[in-house]
């Protein structure tokens, strides 16, 4: 780091969990083991929907894009945070820091995105099943996938253009295993203000229109379920929205977990716990649940193993 008016950081230093070498250790083959489960589980998603003709409908179509978009936010985050737990030198360059924070952010924002799109997917299904197929056409399903990166992208352009902006001259230490915008803004000696209220302008209005989207279409939800007649209905109505209700649940209940808990001396310990749930354990999660809670996930699966054997 170069001292003066125009400080320029050329490398950044992960803190990470701050714990002792054998601990690390054993927090390395924990986080492989969930990495190569992520990595495995949502490749085997995709490879599945591509390849299985009773997965040719839109909820599978934004499936694989939800699969998609957790491998890349969590290869993103995991690898370096792998390396780090082994290496004495846990630096991180300038570039592949502000790198990693366009990555994250764009996939994390898509995620939210394609989490409320597939709500409206499920309340179209069940409140409109007569006209499902032109309401949830090819095309409108490529625009919503399409609109999801680009608000992604949108987002984290904003963000990591103007942190590129900043100076740092406090620290180049982060308290954090991976490149985040609240720990490096708090490492800058320019003004971060904007930087302030472009985060809780986007941020809130992503996550504010993304859970409007997901309750308001579970009320619909709801009310068109309980009309139903038929017992047996219900319960198959029931069923088709369980696994997604509750990948949003566990996603935005951590969210909500990171951004409204007030401060305090242990928050930002709590923040790396959330950060590791949403950011590396949730991509395991998600194929998971759609795989253990969906019959013609498991169905599929089934026909796919019978034909290796």
């Amino acid at each position: 780091m170069t001292q003066g008016n125009a400080t320029q950081v050329t490398e950044f230093y992960l803190l990470g969990f701050g714990v002792q070498y054998e601990i690390q250790c054993v927090l390395f083959l924990v986080f492989l083991v969930i990495y190569v489960t992520t990595m495995v589980g949502n490749t085997g998603m995709i490879l599945l929907i591509n390849t299985d003709s009773r997965l040719q409908t839109p909820m599978y179509f934004f499936l694989q894009h939800l699969a998609f978009v957790d491998i890349c936010y969590t290869s993103a985050i995991t690898p370096k945070m792998l390396q780090n737990f082994m290496a004495e030198d846990k630096s991180i360059s300038y570039g592949g820091c502000i790198m990693q924070l366009l990555v994250v952010a764009t996939f994390a924002t898509s995620d939210c995105y394609l989490l409320a799109t597939m709500a409206v997917d499920r309340y179209v299904a069940i409140c409109k099943p007569l006209r499902y197929p032109i309401i949830m056409s090819r095309t409108i399903c490529i625009q919503l996938v399409a609109g999801s990166y680009l608000m992604g992208s949108i987002n984290a352009s904003v963000h990591t253009g103007f942190t590129a902006s900043l100076s740092f001259c406090k620290s180049n230490i982060i308290n954090d295993f991976f490149c985040d915008f609240p720990p490096i803004l708090a490492l800058s000696c320019s003004n971060t203000d904007i930087n302030i209220m472009l985060i809780v302008v986007f941020v809130g209005f992503n996550l504010t229109f993304t859970v409007s989207v997901v309750i308001f279409s579970y009320i619909y939800i709801l009310a068109a379920i309980l009309m139903m007649s038929s017992a047996a209905g219900r319960k198959k109505a029931f069923s088709t929205c369980a696994s997604h209700l509750t990948a949003v649940t566990i996603f935005y209940g951590t969210l909500s977990y990171m951004y409204l808990q007030p401060p305090s001396e242990h928050s930002q310990n709590n923040m790396k716990v959330a950060s590791v749930f949403y950011g590396i354990i949730i991509p395991m999660l998600n194929p998971l649940i759609y795989s253990l809670r969906n019959k013609e996930v498991k169905e599929a699966v089934k026909v796919a193993g019978k034909k290796f054997i």
